[in-house]
């Protein structure tokens, strides 16, 4: 299991308060019958920090997020938020809010009264309420829109009422369960960058659940992958791209390129790639493999070329459109990189990091 919480994020570097732990786990177990939806989770959140939970669909990232709510007991293992052991607390006594996919917006109030809805339970003044709402509006770019319905906001804009309820409440934790997965991709990218903007604003520590790596690698301080119930690496965006840990973490965040030379399987992301041309000159002081393009994938600003490798194997290499003529399927070719871009996959049974990259 990863103990260590890894490198702190840039903003917590210079700061104790911010890098004290905000969600701490250990020893987490959940099963459902015969499946176990967590494996024995231990992991740490710094307060204030962007965490993400990310990984396919029944890899426990969800389970884990509603073990942190309160909303699923653990079969066994401890939950605790700041320094309190909330692992019997139920949902109502945990100072934490949760985002969910489909907004749960009460349908027959208006936008201000969804906001105010937390505080009023709990019995806050009614002017206290009114100020509290216009801050959360503006924060969420919607203030003037407190009169509307529900059902007279874009997708996008009941996601941000959602957001500014959930906010308005200044939990210690807020929960996001994959908020923009019904969201349409321009938007969502729009929204990746307003979520971000509006935890570094108020410095509320997020936990987002998520299967989008591009989503994930664009808004986290800090990503745990999970597969199985089981987390397969924690670190910074650049960590779980650039070094991952495992074969799984290196197939699941962006192209794969693994492959298996001198009894180590290794990985090189497809833009660290050059493809070479007959008549062309290999790159000073790179390894270079012949092989032959397969497959031609146009993607507009960029063409994706599969090489096999007539050393065994196959890449994903990317090249801009705007660098030349494409490179036609089965034409002979060679596929180039700098061995300072090549990353080793960790061998053995533990697969464990390299030193400095913490513990697992």
């Amino acid at each position: 299991m990863i103990t260590d919480p890894g490198p702190a994020p840039p903003d917590a570097a210079g700061d104790p308060a911010a890098a004290a732990a905000a969600v701490h786990v250990s020893g987490l177990r959940k099963r459902y019958g015969d499946v176990a939806a967590l494996a024995g989770v231990d992991l740490v959140i710094r307060a204030g920090e962007f965490f993400t939970l990310l990984g396919p669909s029944g890899s426990g990232k969800t389970t884990l997020l509603r073990l942190i709510a309160g909303f699923e007991r653990p079969d066994a293992g401890r939950i605790e938020l700041g320094d309190s052991d909330v692992t019997g607390v139920p949902p109502y006594a945990r100072n934490v809010n949760t985002v969910f996919q489909d907004y749960a917006l009460f349908p027959h109030m208006t936008v201000g009264q969804n906001i105010e809805y937390g505080l009023r339970v709990r019995r806050v003044p009614k002017a206290v309420r009114r100020e509290k709402v216009g801050r959360a509006l503006e924060m969420v770019r919607l203030p003037r829109l407190a009169d509307r319905k529900p059902a007279q906001l874009s997708g996008g804009q009941r996601q941000r009422v959602a957001l500014a309820r959930a906010i308005v409440n200044e939990p210690e934790v807020l929960l996001l369960d994959e908020p923009l997965g019904a969201l349409d991709l321009k938007l969502r990218q729009e929204l990746q960058l307003e979520l971000l903007r509006v935890q570094r604003e108020v410095g509320i520590t997020f936990v987002y659940v998520t299967h989008d790596q591009e989503e994930a690698l664009t808004m986290s301080d800090r990503i745990a992958v999970l597969n199985h119930g089981s987390i397969e690496q924690i670190g910074s965006p650049t960590q779980v791209y650039e070094q991952p840990r495992t074969p799984f973490v290196a197939g699941f965040i962006g192209v794969s390129n693994l492959i298996e030379r001198d009894g180590h399987k290794i990985t090189v992301r497809p833009e660290k790639l050059t493809l070479i041309e007959d008549g062309e000159p290999d790159p000073p002081d790179a390894h270079v493999e012949p092989g032959q393009v397969r497959d031609v994938i146009y993607a507009g600003v960029l063409t994706r070329y599969v090489v096999d490798l007539d050393a065994g194997g196959e890449l994903v290499v990317t090249r801009l459109n705007a660098e030349r003529a494409s490179v036609a399927a089965g034409s002979r070719v060679r596929v180039a990189w700098r061995p300072s871009q090549a990353f080793t996959i960790p061998q053995g049974p533990d697969q464990g990091p390299r030193s400095g990259e913490g513990k697992q």
